[in-house]
């Protein structure tokens, strides 16, 4: 079986210099190959070739037989690394807490494993006789929440 972090360092070594940065490296039993990139600006196509030729020229079919398949972090899924959530800073995310609770909002901050969202609930103020919606701020780790996705909208 192909060694994960072989590929996790070419992977690295071919990113150094590039605003890309690495999310994922997978392989499963039958050695077929995933790598997901990122970039802020969104991931071209041309450089995906570009960092599958990278590999493939430094890994030997001729000692192991692969697949390998070389794409960007899917726009919707969760959020694996901490640099995606930078990327996302000022737009709607959707975060599910450890306790299964969802939380739709605004990601406003990101400050190193800690992520803040902006999301509106109702608030009920002392003497007022109806809660009012309001934005509030609510601090999370990445660590502890199930997930974080940006939302998709097509407003």
């Amino acid at each position: 079986m192909i060694d994960k972090n072989v590929v996790r360092n070419l992977v690295e070594e071919w990113l150094k210099d590039k605003e890309y940065f690495l999310v994922d490296v997978e392989i499963s039993q039958d050695d077929k190959i995933v790598v997901e990139i990122d970039h802020a600006d969104g991931v071209w196509i041309e450089d995906c070739v570009q960092l599958s030729k990278y590999i493939e020229d430094h890994l030997s079919r001729d000692e192991e037989d692969y697949e390998l398949e070389v794409g960007s972090a899917g726009l919707g899924q969760p959020f694996k690394v901490p640099q995606q959530y930078v990327n996302f800073v000022g737009k709607e995310v959707e975060v599910l807490d450890a306790e299964g609770k969802k939380h739709k909002g605004v990601l406003k901050a990101v400050d190193g494993r800690n992520f803040t969202v902006t999301v509106r609930e109702k608030v009920k103020k002392d003497g007022a006789k109806r809660p009012t919606m309001e934005d509030v701020d609510k601090t999370f780790s990445m660590d502890e929440v199930k997930y974080t996705k940006y939302l998709i909208s097509f407003k």
